[in-house]
């Protein structure tokens, strides 16, 4: 009996001494009602090398977005937001996250203009292709819409891309229990990250 009550004392000091425990609750991104897990998709990385997305990133916290480089607001936002939050944690912490930007305007951002533009907004962001059957049943099985191109207006420069505002948020144990949409804030972001990485660690 002395030594179960010395077990459970020093187990509550620890806890005391530590950081308070981490609860779905205190997450500041919209839960979802139920875990998604991370979807199987095989794409082509910005540098040439294949990236099995559940295989490569499993037992990571990784947010994934679809959108493309030409988005004039919501992806660039999203992207920003999210590479201010990273820059805003202990380097440590920030290592562990993984970023994958998957394009759905494969016709216009070429592996070199990907890369181009996320290391205008954070280098260590991967940018990936992929054939649109697999892009778009990764989309669906999320419960999104799929990307499509819209029709060009007479007269202008380019065409957009509608797509989901989505950034989702595969935890360690490689499921999605959180979303952030479009207007989440990087202090939103920042807070959540370590979060997220102890509430659902590997399994």
């Amino acid at each position: 009996m002395r030594k179960l009550f010395s077990m459970v004392f020093l187990a509550a000091t620890a806890c005391e001494a530590g950081a308070p425990p981490a609860r779905p609750e205190d997450l500041r991104g919209p839960r979802l009602t139920q875990a998604l897990p991370r979807p199987a998709m095989s794409l082509v990385r910005d540098d040439g090398q294949p990236l099995d997305f559940r295989a490569d990133t499993k037992g990571t916290l990784t947010f994934l977005f679809f959108g493309y480089t030409n988005c004039p607001d919501v992806c660039p936002l999203h992207m920003a937001n999210l590479a201010g939050a990273l820059r805003s944690l202990p380097a440590a912490q920030a290592g562990k996250v993984r970023v994958v930007f998957v394009t759905t305007d494969p016709e216009r951002d070429t592996p070199e203009r990907l890369r181009s533009w996320l290391d205008g907004i954070d280098s260590s962001f991967i940018g990936a292709r992929g054939p649109a059957p697999v892009i778009d049943a990764a989309q669906r099985s999320l419960g999104m819409m799929a990307a499509s191109r819209d029709p060009q207006v007479p007269g202008s420069a380019g065409y957009t891309v509608s797509h989901g505002a989505h950034l989702w948020a595969f935890t360690p144990d490689d499921s999605a229990h959180v979303v952030y949409p479009m207007g989440i804030q990087r202090d939103d972001l920042a807070t959540d990250i370590p979060l997220l990485l102890r509430i659902w660690p590997a399994r």
